[in-house]
């Protein structure tokens, strides 16, 4: 895993300033510009790019994605970009010389636009999905890129409360975060998290938002030690990493009873009630049934925990 700095990342003296359309140019962190524009729109804008003041005075010359461009020398250039087009141009001392700098010129279409890198899944329910399983501060975050798109990358992820960073790191595959957050579990949240993320293919950059609080996305772990007491009577425990003291953060309890043949999301229902015990008593007619029971948070009637089963056959449970 490797550690994303999500407000300043690398100082660097690259300068860039668009010529005609200066509104269109954005700088998103050091050495990296944003051209935005419509989607369809055939546009063409020059864009100056220096190499930096330390440099005035030497025999500049520019490589674009590693490749000498002719005619581009000096400390200052201009870029003409069309379309899509963007890229990494670099100055060096000469064609084979020392590496000075660099700026990264990608491209964001029209936020109105359909997003093409990260795909929606399930459909409907957003790009980033994010979970934590108490409220410590701890959570994670993902996403899954579109097919066509497996080799995007993450260029910087951005994770706050009220102005304050969250200090996150980007998993090893680029497909999410893990986010720690110092705060106290029992206090009240009264600021939403802001995320955004800019991934990029090539040179197409697209942005991805969500907002949320903790107590939106905590779902409790699967809940331990489900066994079956004096043949009636299911007991379970709270999950390890649930807070305490348990009269503070209590679970209210989902108890199910499917038939033997079928798994705990059937909805073929025997018996289904709550309860705020670790224990339940059951009376039924068969010797043979799946008992499943999940937690909730019971003050917020948060995420419900994955099922934890236990299949019944004659008083033993498996």
């Amino acid at each position: 895993m490797r550690a994303l700095l999500l407000v300043v990342l690398y100082a660097g003296l690259c300068y860039a300033s668009s010529d005609s359309d200066q509104g269109e140019v954005e700088t998103l962190m050091d050495n990296v510009l944003v051209l935005k524009r419509s989607k369809g729109v055939s546009r063409e804008v020059n864009v100056t790019v220096s190499c930096g003041g330390a440099y005035e005075n030497q025999a500049v010359v520019w490589k674009k994605d590693g490749e000498i461009v002719p005619g581009l020398l000096g400390n200052d250039i201009k870029v003409l970009v069309k379309e899509l087009a963007g890229g990494n141009y670099s100055c060096h001392l000469s064609q084979n010389g020392e590496y000075l700098n660099h700026t990264v010129i990608l491209i964001q279409l029209d936020p109105e636009n359909k997003t093409v890198i990260l795909e929606e899944k399930p459909p409907g329910k957003g790009e980033i999905h994010c979970e934590a399983v108490n409220y410590n501060g701890s959570f994670n975050c993902s996403w899954t890129r579109t097919q066509y798109r497996t080799n995007a990358a993450v260029l910087l992820v951005k994770v706050e409360r009220k102005s304050v960073n969250i200090s996150c790191e980007l998993n090893a595959d680029g497909s999410g975060i893990h986010c720690q957050e110092n705060r106290c579990p029992f206090e009240e949240e009264q600021n939403s998290i802001s995320l955004t993320i800019y991934i990029h293919n090539f040179s197409l950059l697209e942005a991805y938002g969500k907002t949320f609080y903790l107590r939106d996305i905590v779902r409790p772990e699967t809940l331990p030690n489900l066994q079956l007491v004096d043949g009636e009577v299911f007991s379970w425990s709270y999950p390890e990493s649930w807070e305490v003291p348990r009269t503070f953060f209590g679970l209210n309890f989902q108890v199910k009873i499917v038939k033997k043949s079928q798994t705990c999301d059937s909805e073929e229902i025997i018996m289904l009630n709550t309860t705020q015990d670790t224990n339940y008593q059951v009376k039924v007619k068969s010797s043979k049934f799946v008992f499943c029971v999940r937690a909730q948070d019971k003050y917020t009637n948060g995420l419900l925990s994955p099922w934890s089963q236990c299949k019944a056959d004659k008083g033993k449970c498996s």
